[in-house]
């Protein structure tokens, strides 16, 4: 008897479980699930790659879907937004197009769109050395140093850092002719510096030798290093100072001599009577 009560209330169990289970089943499959609908808008992005200066026309530009509620600063939807404007730097292609890297529509194309109102672009000449072995490019920053000789200082010669934090805009060759009228590659730095800077770098260029130091673009920081002399590096040192030895002992003050005094004693030997004089030791 006891047994089949048993097996009763296991198969009662085992009808409410699949009950139960059923009922959850068809409850979820009544559930719809709905996701939201992101709103999209267009972004104006480079077409293909696109170098320093280019003046934007049709085939540069394509516009491909953005989160509307995740704009980009700056972003144009409309390619017609940016056409007849040159870019300021060099784009890889679906880099979106922003007004910061456009130039105005009157600024032109080339290099002369790149320079900020009030900025001046100067070209040096210079070797793989002064370049940096090639690692100087468009858009690197770097610090320009000089090395000349005193004017009136003898041989003196020294160097110092004369411009930091310089951009520069573009990297390329010219053709000049040698000593020999032979025309010759010369390597060509331009670099986008105030007016003032240009007579700086002008100077430099012109009467010493430069040479330019490469630098992390996120480091900006003026170090205004002092300058080296070359007697600061090439002189003789002096001789080194010869350690002081112990003090001799202070000597003490002699004493003044005692004064001397004579006397006289009169000495009795029998009858006789002599005086004789004695001096104090």
């Amino acid at each position: 008897m006891n047994r089949n009560r048993m097996l009763v209330a296991l198969a009662i169990a085992i009808l409410v479980g699949l009950g139960a289970s059923w009922f959850v089943y068809r409850q979820m499959q009544q559930v719809v699930v709905t996701t939201p609908a992101i709103e999209m808008t267009q972004v104006v992005v480079a077409a293909i790659p696109l170098s320093l200066g280019t003046r934007l026309q049709p085939a540069h530009v394509s516009t491909v879907s953005w989160p509307a509620n995740e704009p980009i600063p700056g972003m144009f939807s409309r390619t017609e937004d940016v056409l007849d404007r040159a870019v300021m730097a060099d784009l890889v292609e679906n880099e979106p197009i922003l007004e910061g890297k456009l130039a105005p529509k009157e600024g032109g194309a080339g290099l002369p769109a790149t320079i900020p109102e009030g900025m001046r672009a100067l070209s040096v000449a210079v070797n793989d050395v002064v370049a940096v072995a090639g690692f100087v490019t468009p858009l690197t920053m770097v610090d320009v140093l000089v090395t000349g000789s005193v004017t009136g200082g003898g041989d003196q010669a020294l160097t110092r850092t004369i411009l930091e934090n310089i951009k520069v805009l573009a990297a390329g060759q010219k053709i000049e002719q040698d000593k020999d009228g032979k025309p010759q590659t010369v390597p060509v730095i331009t670099l986008l510096v105030t007016p003032e800077q240009a007579n700086v770098l002008t100077m430099a260029s012109t009467e010493g030798k430069i040479q330019l130091a490469l630098r992390n673009r996120i480091d900006t920081k003026i170090a205004s290093p002092p300058l080296v002399l070359r007697s600061s590096l090439f002189g003789i040192p002096a001789p080194p100072r010869p350690a002081p030895g112990p003090r001799p002992a202070p000597r003490r003050a002699e004493e003044p001599p005692k004064p001397r005094y004579d006397f006289v004693v009169e000495v009795i030997r029998g009858n006789e009577r002599k005086s004789e004089t004695f001096t104090n030791p």
